[in-house]
């Protein structure tokens, strides 16, 4: 019943999130174009909307990290202690991986950017977009290698 009820609520998270998804890049595709800067560059109409989007995602995906985690070490603290220990290693390595990915992350303002940008175009917010970028950057490289990883060791093990 509860495994009902649970694989009942992912889908439809998940629904939810593919439509909002689906009709944020639908208003940046098809949204149309503001005026193109010093006549070079095209500025779709919805970027902001986009952007607002990215950082919802990955906001939710940073809270229900932390907050499963939490919850993963403290059920597994009293059954067993070295699974727990491992589990608060990983939010602590994540927690570094976002520190160092802000400490690498550019605050040069950018140039050719329209007026209703600017407020973004400050050393903070590109900092932070850098630290998400990398983040998402080596997290997808970690993905991979642990996939290829994972195949070499059900291979080797047949």
């Amino acid at each position: 019943m509860a495994v009902a009820k649970i694989r009942k609520m992912s889908s439809w998270a998940m629904l939810i999130t593919v439509a909002i998804s689906a009709i944020v890049f639908s208003l940046f595709y098809f949204g149309g174009v503001d005026e193109p800067f010093n006549g070079k560059w095209k500025n779709p109409t919805y970027t902001e909307e986009v952007i607002l989007w990215f950082y919802v995602m990955l906001g939710l995906c940073v809270i229900s990290m932390v907050l499963f985690g939490v919850m993963q070490f403290a059920s597994n603290f009293q059954k067993n202690a070295k699974s727990s220990l491992i589990t608060l290693g990983i939010l602590a390595s994540f927690v570094l991986l976002l520190v160092l990915a802000y400490s690498l992350g550019d605050g040069t303002p950018l140039e050719g950017i329209n007026s209703s940008s600017q407020k973004y175009n400050v050393e903070g917010w590109l900092r932070i977009t850098d630290m998400w970028i990398y983040t998402m950057d080596i997290m997808l490289g970690l993905a991979i290698i642990l996939i290829i990883a994972g195949s070499v060791k059900k291979m080797m093990n047949k």
